[in-house]
């Protein structure tokens, strides 16, 4: 036990090291995990021998939930919205066309099966939320016409339904499919919403009006409702993927005690997820089989980067007079990662009868996916003059907040004052307004969500503009 609880220390340090280290050359964290994993896995230098697809399966799922979790909770919708639609059609029609796209292609030049193309295509249609959120972020990339914002929500929402094209497709080739597939389709996307949805709100409401005593909790609170929701949604046939970034969605956008700390609390959790899945899956490959696997899939990675991708997003973007430039961009960051990976070891353990070695293929897919394109992305944006040098690409998140800009006023709160009465909570102070302190006569009280404010309070507020603040 003791070996592993070093082991697993050391992996750990030497992925964080190593994404320092190579962060300087626009080399893609996640990229490295996985590449640690190999190194790490039976045919590295480490030689340990894990092949077990089932648990690969079950440790994937658990990272997944709280990777989806967190690209809901993340996003600040207000930033989102006026691309919304967009996003939302590409992660699904989006989806559909990639993998039909896609489908079609092995079958007619890899001569695999109609249905095993579309199995290979719908495992390989999403583009990878872990991967783009990471390269944004740790580049600081933001992106002009609201491009940034555009990807995270398109990213973030597909994984679901690429899992859900996976899933009717690996039913029809098993013999399990005993519903009709609009039928299948319907209840995974509605009972994943109407879960998601009440859930969210239950929780959202219990945030806002729960004053628990230890604030560690918090964290705890919301962790039980985000596996409640993937593990009811799953049970009854809806799509667990898709009820937690609903969760994250609502949970995010809503006013909650502690929202700035439990962002940054599952900021880590997601990245350690991160690391964990990547690495399982480095592990769980085997290098010295990539080259079986080489030409397919080169060839399904050069079909997807410059037709699959590009013919889906202009198809759906131009009826909305996107910019050529900005599709060519949106085309480009079409990464796929860890969720390809996953849903073709799902595929692998359904008992789905294929001819061609599914999880070699994706995997190597995603290596060149993540390498190529994912290293690419800062130049090849700043090549289409998409960059926006002054705007930071955390204003699209739920903890921006420019600090380089920040300024402390003092409110006193007078009888006419709407904020007079009510709790900090309920006052309608704009979220980008941090309340640092409350003085009251000669106290100074640290505030909450719970806390009531008073006439003749004196309010401590930190922010970049005041514009809406009573003064």
């Amino acid at each position: 036990m003791l070996q592993f609880m070093i082991i697993g220390a050391v992996i750990l340090l030497l992925a964080v090291a190593s994404s320092k280290v190579f962060y300087r050359f626009g080399v893609p964290s996640l990229l490295l995990f996985l590449v640690l994993g190999m190194v790490f896995g039976s045919d590295g230098i480490f030689g340990i021998g894990f092949d077990n697809f089932e648990a690969a399966s079950k440790i994937c799922s658990i990272g997944l939930i709280f990777i989806m979790f967190f690209g809901g909770f993340g996003t600040n919708w207000k930033i989102a919205k006026p691309v919304a639609t967009k996003a939302v059609l590409l992660s699904t029609l989006g989806v559909g066309l990639t993998a039909l796209l896609t489908g079609l292609f092995c079958q007619l030049v890899l001569k695999t099966s109609l249905l095993e193309g579309f199995l290979i295509g719908s495992v390989l249609a999403s583009t990878d939320a872990a991967s783009v959120f990471s390269i944004l972020r740790s580049r600081n990339l933001n992106l002009k016409d609201g491009l940034a914002s555009l990807l995270e929500i398109e990213s973030g929402s597909n994984d679901p339904f690429s899992y859900m094209l996976t899933v009717i497709v690996i039913s029809i080739m098993t013999g399990n499919n005993q519903q009709p597939v609009l039928l299948l389709l319907g209840k995974q996307v509605i009972f994943a919403i109407v879960i998601g949805v009440i859930l969210a709100l239950l929780a959202a409401s219990v945030l806002r009006f729960i004053n628990l005593e230890i604030e560690g909790l918090y964290p705890i609170l919301v962790t039980a409702v985000v596996v409640l929701g993937y593990a009811l949604s799953e049970w009854v046939g809806g799509n667990g993927y898709l009820c937690v970034y609903i969760i994250g969605i609502i949970l995010g956008n809503s006013k909650i005690l502690h929202k700035r700390s439990l962002v940054h609390f599952f900021d880590g959790v997601s990245w350690l997820m991160q690391i964990l899945l990547f690495f399982t899956l480095g592990l769980l490959s085997f290098p010295s089989q990539l080259h079986n696997v080489l030409v397919p899939g080169v060839l399904i990675s050069v079909f997807l980067i410059v037709a699959a991708r590009p013919i889906a997003t202009f198809a759906i973007l131009t009826p909305f007079k996107v910019p050529f430039k900005s599709q060519l961009l949106v085309s480009w960051v079409g990464l796929r990662g860890a969720a390809s990976i996953v849903f073709a070891i799902f595929a692998v353990n359904s008992g789905a009868l294929v001819n061609n070695d599914i999880f070699h293929i994706v995997f190597l897919v995603a290596l060149l996916s993540v390498g190529l394109q994912g290293s690419l992305i800062p130049l090849i944006a700043k090549k289409l003059d998409l960059v926006e040098p002054d705007i930071s690409v955390f204003k699209t998140f739920n903890d921006y907040q420019d600090e380089s800009l920040t300024k402390l006023v003092e409110v006193e709160i007078a009888p006419n004052s709407p904020w007079a009465g009510k709790n900090v909570m309920d006052a309608n102070i704009p979220e980008e307004i941090l309340v640092v302190m409350v003085k009251r006569g000669n106290k100074m009280l640290v505030p909450k969500g719970s806390t009531m404010i008073k006439v003749g309070d004196v309010m401590v507020l930190s922010g970049n503009s005041f514009d809406n603040i009573p003064m």
